[in-house]
């Protein structure tokens, strides 16, 4: 991936936080007198495995096996030995403080292991209206207390990746210091981080900006105090170390060090200039300070660089860089020591876009290098390594690159690199999209292969943008940032590849058609090429649309309630609808450019748009709309609202801003008149799921303030009561982009994060649903369709139709297959297989099926679609027609 298209993928989700993130609230409401109905939630993530930048890594260097990783707006992570997967530590941050999900250093506490620090704060600029702050937590993450700071922190920030910003002292753990950005400074704090204050003395608070002149102040901050390194050699057990280091954001003076535990500070002399000090990492048994060099502050730019070692006794500094200076065209960021054999070093060149990232290896504390891969006969490679990404398959990016690119890419953004301080074969390091690792690293020396795998399992770091939940085919299709977006046919499991043909950087809108729900459409933004797809067998292939004149961005899409025409309010350009799939789009009347719009779910031909406190209405399949006459709406364009399905013009409307009209409203005539909820204080996203038992409107869900809590909640009586259905350990900072529950399965429930992936949560309440007799019998038609092929395997959707008269109760459809082809995998029911022959069993929540309704499932399986289809289908013993 070019570094051009993530910066400007990166870049567009902040400012769409900023334009669409929460207000700052002023002090909330007391609390309720009569406490808010509450549902004990199971809360998961719908597998993705990574999907962000990992800026940093962290190994405790007492205690094995216990290590920490950041990201830049997602939280923090611990590993979990017994499991090999992270445990998110940060899902406890609430609406009010969503910027502290952003994470610009950690430290693990070497004295106390159970101790463990974060520093806080995404943004420096007023994108963030919030302070950063310093975590402390006693038991590992488990918990956390807070010390706030009087200046902001930016883990999604420019320069990032440069760190650790966060250090404990290895003596006298009650000291930590912490590096500031902004031209504030270094900090200290001698209780263990619970108060902070500025060291005085320290003389160079940084200089460095990407660019002075950006008028936003994203890329013009003062990337500040960027590293702090303790010498642990100097200083007894108990007292404070006295010899740190501290790299600065300045290219002439990058380097300071104290002798005197911090009460004085001295430039190091000698030190190179004209680039930025991104890490360093001191070998305090051979003397050496490591310093990985850049031009710039990184993470996307950087065209220089060099390493360097300094002498601590001697002051002698030593150009160690892998490669002349003329032929770098990247800096060096990953920088780690093999603490078990420390004249081993390695860096990576984090800036090395094209062909790929490098990862350079010495065994003789930089006196000699190699690298993990080289030319042969230039554009062909050697690599050192394989690479294994079958538990993330979409790490290749569906591409097929030209020599000497590669995929799975060896990484981007390659900032965060460490060897395990317990144990020399394992390393891990951070790339723009996960986490990779190797259990066998020195057979690097040995020149044998070793193998690199994703190491990712359990950290979600993609900012979600959109979700759908149709009531056939996939459960959940998402719209991400980044990296597009994923059709999920079982939530527990990775899909195999993120949508393709186009591959957009952030993937907007979706829509379904209500009735037809095999018709998908998106809308994204891409560098060059359209900007719009469609899909006609529920997400599991794509084709691209055509773009009207002047479309610089996907905005908002919506399809008609029959998958008939669409409707598509890109940026830059105006509102237009098409007939068919978006081969020529003609402009819509009526409605301002910039509206967000959705279809009605019944009526193919009614659409609807809002912009700026009006609301808008089509009966003609968005050719012309017609300004509502409602008043009272939210009068900014932070709103989003839902069509119920099966009712024609219910419309559900959440949004605004704390200045003015905020909440939930709700249309029973297209949009004609609004009445606002008047139990429930704020909303900003409204979604609908399958009814309660008993009940005949569809559950109702809102990331809402009601009662003055801020939560999820949900309504299983048209809005007339509500249920919080998260709780304080589960808030996710700010989840106002999207929500929806599952129309087949009661209570479950999808949560758009920014930054920590799609949380889906399931209810303990069960309803009480009978289990449905498993063996109906009664007319069927059977619909068996190849999804998608690869080498040694298949992926097929089933869909079962009810043609009789009567409902089914449950039901088992068998077949055979003409081939060996074997089931490994098998989502939306149960399944069993002897030899070729296979039954397979509705879920509980899809027994039901009425006269004319259908169910569907889908499976994976090893062999070849090319090896026949089965022949025939039985359901309790009658056969079905093949449709």
């Amino acid at each position: 991936m070019r570094r051009t298209r993530i910066l400007t993928v990166v870049l567009a989700l902040a400012a769409g936080l900023l334009a669409g993130g929460p207000p700052a609230l002023a002090a909330g409401p007391p609390e309720p007198a009569t406490p808010l109905a509450a549902d004990t939630y199971t809360w998961k993530n719908a597998r993705i495995d990574g999907g962000g930048f990992v800026p940093g890594i962290v190994f405790n260097r007492a205690e094995r096996n216990l290590a920490y990783a950041r990201t830049d707006i997602g939280g923090a992570y611990r590993w979990q030995q017994s499991t090999r997967t992270w445990t998110p530590l940060l899902d406890s941050v609430g609406w009010d403080d969503w910027g502290h999900t952003g994470v610009v250093s950690l430290a693990s506490d070497t004295v106390d292991p159970d101790r463990v620090y974060a520093a806080v704060g995404t943004y420096t600029n007023d994108w963030d209206p919030g302070n950063g702050a310093v975590l402390r937590s006693t038991d590992r993450g488990a918990s956390w207390k807070k010390a706030d700071l009087p200046f902001k922190l930016g883990g999604n920030m420019p320069g990032r990746g440069m760190g650790e910003r966060l250090a404990v002292d290895p003596h006298d753990n009650d000291v930590l210091y912490l590096g500031a950005p902004s031209g504030h400074g270094l900090w200290r704090s001698t209780d263990a981080g619970a108060t902070w204050s500025e060291v005085t003395a320290f003389p160079n608070p940084g200089n460095y900006a990407q660019d002075p002149d950006d008028t936003s102040g994203y890329a013009s901050d003062n990337q500040g105090i960027v590293w702090v390194t303790f010498d642990e050699s100097t200083g007894p057990a108990g007292g404070p170390t006295r010899t740190v280091y501290v790299g600065v954001a300045d290219k002439e003076n990058a380097v300071y060090r104290s002798t005197d535990a911090g009460a004085t500070w001295q430039r190091l002399a000698g030190q190179p200039t004209g680039y930025l000090a991104h890490k360093g990492v001191l070998d305090a048994e051979n003397g050496y300070l490591y310093l990985a060099y850049s031009d710039s502050g990184g993470p996307y730019d950087g065209g220089k660089g060099r390493l360097y070692r300094y002498a601590t006794a001697t002051g002698v500094w030593t150009d160690i860089s892998p490669v002349a200076e003329a032929d770098t065209y990247y800096g060096f960021g990953g920088l780690t020591v093999d603490r078990q054999n420390p004249g081993t070093v390695m860096a990576t060149a984090y800036s090395s876009w094209w062909p790929d990232t490098q990862i350079f290896r010495s065994t003789d504390s930089g006196g000699t290098w190699t690298q993990a891969w080289s030319y042969t006969a230039y554009p062909d490679r050697a690599n050192r390594y394989t690479m294994d990404v079958s538990s993330s398959p979409w790490l290749t990016w569906g591409a097929n690159p030209s020599p000497p690119e590669q995929t799975p890419k060896l990484g981007w953004m390659t900032e965060a690199l460490e060897i395990d301080p317990f144990d020399s074969d394992r390393m891990m390091y951070g790339t723009g999209a996960t986490i990779y690792g190797t259990e066998n690293l020195t057979n690097w020396d040995d020149d044998t292969s070793f193998t690199i795998r994703p190491m990712v399992r359990g950290l979600e770091e993609t900012a979600v943008n959109d979700l759908i939940s149709p009531p056939s085919g996939a459960p959940l299709i998402s719209a991400l940032g980044d990296i597009g977006g994923f059709r999920h046919t079982d939530l527990t499991q990775v899909p195999p590849m993120m949508f393709t043909q186009p591959n957009f950087t952030s993937t907007t809108s979706l829509d379904f058609a209500e009735s037809n729900p095999d018709v998908v459409v998106r809308a994204g933004n891409l560098d060059s090429g359209p900007h719009i797809a469609f899909s006609t067998d529920n997400g599991a292939n794509w084709f691209a649309g055509t773009d009207p004149s002047g479309v610089s961005g996907g905005g908002t899409v919506a399809a008609a309630a029959d998958g008939s025409r669409f409707v598509w309010s890109p940026q830059g350009a105006g509102v237009h609808h098409a007939t068919g799939f978006g081969t020529s789009w003609s402009p819509s009347s009526g409605i301002p450019s910039g509206a967000v719009v959705e279809s009605d779910r019944v009526d193919p031909k009614r659409f609807y748009g809002f912009k700026s406190g009006t609301f808008y209405v089509s009966t003609d399949g968005g050719a012309t709309f017609t300004a509502s006459s409602a008043t009272g709406l939210p009068a900014g364009d932070s709103v989003r609202f839902k069509a119920l399905p099966g009712a024609r013009g219910e419309v559900w409307l959440a949004g605004g801003a704390s200045d003015g009209p905020y909440g939930l409203w709700h249309s029973t005539d297209s949009g004609a008149t609004f009445t606002r909820l008047p139990n429930v204080d704020e909303a900003d996203t409204v979604g609908f799921g399958k009814a309660a038992p008993g009940a005949s409107y569809q559950t109702l869900f809102t990331s809402a303030e009601i009662d003055g809590v801020r939560g999820i909640f949900r309504s299983t009586d048209r809005g007339a009561s509500w249920t919080r259905v998260n709780d304080d350990a589960h808030q996710w900072g700010w989840t106002g982009a999207a929500i929806t529950g599952d129309p087949r399965v009661y209570g479950r429930v999808y949560v758009a994060t920014n930054g920590r992936g799609v949380v889906y949560g399931d209810t303990s309440d069960t309803g009480g649903e009978p289990d449905p007799d498993p063996d109906p019998s009664g007319t069927c038609e059977v619909a068996y369709r190849i999804t998608n092929q690869w080498s040694g395997g298949f992926q097929a959707d089933v869909r079962l139709t009810n043609t009789g008269q009567s409902s089914w109760n449950g039901w088992s459809l068998t077949w055979s297959f003409p081939g060996g082809q074997k089931i490994s995998q098998l989502w939306n029911a149960s399944h069993t297989q002897s030899g070729p022959a296979v039954t397979a069993r509705n879920a509980g929540w899809n027994g039901t099926v009425a006269p004319g309704s259908s169910a569907a499932f889908g499976f994976t399986a090893t062999g070849s679609a090319a090896d026949g289809t089965p022949a025939m289908f039985q359901l309790g013993g009658d056969t079905c027609t093949v449709g």
